[in-house]
């Protein structure tokens, strides 16, 4: 039988440049100066033409641009890597979601205008902490001032959709600093946070200072409460907690993350960049230079692998129970022709028993207890 996949609607695009590697940062990303930024546009202009020549997209929904820093760019640079991207995944300008990364340094009135009038219209900032000595301990660039600065700037500008990551666990980080911090971080009364926990990866300064004892992190206790606490003012604030990490004003949750929540397909553009589709994954190339030498001959691909049908249903419930509303037997039925049941009846069964998974009308989601222990129910539908 010749099975057909969808083309996705969904784009990824890498900007792997920064100012300054932050201490935390294990993504695939580069300090800017000195490097070739004008040939890496080149370079994705061509892995985009390929892209779509090989896979035409359908109607493109969401568009992300990550990095790196991608508001590093110098407005004329941005000029034209946002022209390519209309050029080759055009979209509905009233219809399509377009986020971009950005750091509170590097988004002055001239950088944010340019993004506006290239379609971005939704924008997330990279904030981490509204405590000065806690940025500069984790090598953060910018300040609290900076913060509200782009934010208002955006603001001026008509964006209407921003967001702001935020981080807990952090070395010498309180709950009273993380409340101080939710404090600020809801005075912006923006359209989503997005707040993560900080998780130390090898090849990384806390990695280093953690294996010399030297990264006094909280207790697992004081995380737990800061994590309670973030659920519990977000929500008393009027936001949603869609997903585990990301709380959101109703109509205004990521679409495009939620396509990887979906285990949707998606483009993946630049260094480094991971895609998904027609069940293949692939990585690109990782270094600027051999990445921009790749797209001259091809598409720019380190390796690539087919997902069995096994693996993709493992996906489907591993990323979709990060939601908070759960998996639904639907989208299973659609994407394997069976229930979910058929397949993960008896862990499911086992979670049940435990409380942290719960049966809904469509499907299954975590329990309340169960979203401060999802990794352990994630890791449990892998065989």
């Amino acid at each position: 039988m010749l099975v057909t996949y969808a083309a996705p609607t969904a784009v990824y695009i890498h900007i792997p440049f920064c100012t300054n590697k932050c201490h935390y940062c294990d993504f695939n990303s580069y300090v800017l100066k000195g490097q070739p930024v004008m040939e890496y546009l080149d370079a994705l202009e061509r892995e985009m033409e390929l892209t779509v020549k090989n896979n035409p997209p359908a109607k493109v929904e969401t568009i992300f641009v990550g990095g790196g820093t991608p508001t590093v760019l110098l407005p004329d640079q941005m000029e034209r890597f946002l022209r390519m991207v209309r050029t080759y995944f055009p979209a509905d300008a009233a219809e399509v979601e377009f986020s971009m990364e950005a750091n509170p340094g590097t988004t002055d009135e001239d950088k944010l205008a340019v993004m506006k009038e290239g379609g971005v219209n939704r924008i997330s900032f990279g904030v981490q902490s509204f405590n000065n000595d806690l940025l500069s301990a984790i090598g953060r660039i910018h300040n609290t001032d900076d913060v509200h600065r782009s934010i208002e700037n955006a603001k001026k500008l008509g964006f209407d959709n921003l967001s702001i990551d935020l981080m807990f666990g952090l070395p010498k980080q309180t709950v009273e600093i993380m409340q101080a911090t939710l404090d600020e971080a809801l005075s912006l009364d923006l359209q989503h946070y997005s707040i993560y926990s900080l998780k130390v990866e090898e090849n990384t300064l806390f990695h280093t200072l953690f294996n010399k004892n030297q990264l006094p992190l909280p207790s697992e206790d004081e995380e737990v409460d800061m994590y309670e606490l973030i659920m519990k003012r977000l929500e008393a604030a009027g936001y949603k907690q869609y997903e585990i990490s990301n709380f959101a004003k109703p109509g205004r949750e990521s679409r495009h993350n939620t396509m990887y929540w979906r285990n949707r397909s998606y483009y993946g553009l630049g260094a480094g960049a991971h895609g998904y589709m027609n069940r293949q994954r692939h990585v690109n190339v990782k270094g600027i230079q051999p990445y921009i030498d790749a797209t001259k001959v091809g598409l720019p691909i380190m390796e690539q692998f087919e997902v069995t049908r096994q693996e993709a249903m493992e996906d489907f419930m591993m990323v979709g129970l990060r939601l908070l509303e759960g998996v639904r037997n639907v989208d299973f039925q659609e994407q394997f022709g069976d229930t979910i049941e058929a397949h993960f009846g008896e862990t499911i069964q086992g979670w049940e028993q435990k409380k942290l998974l719960e049966r809904t009308p469509d499907g299954y989601r975590l329990s309340k207890q169960g979203i401060l222990l999802g990794n352990e129910v994630f890791a449990s539908f892998l065989t």
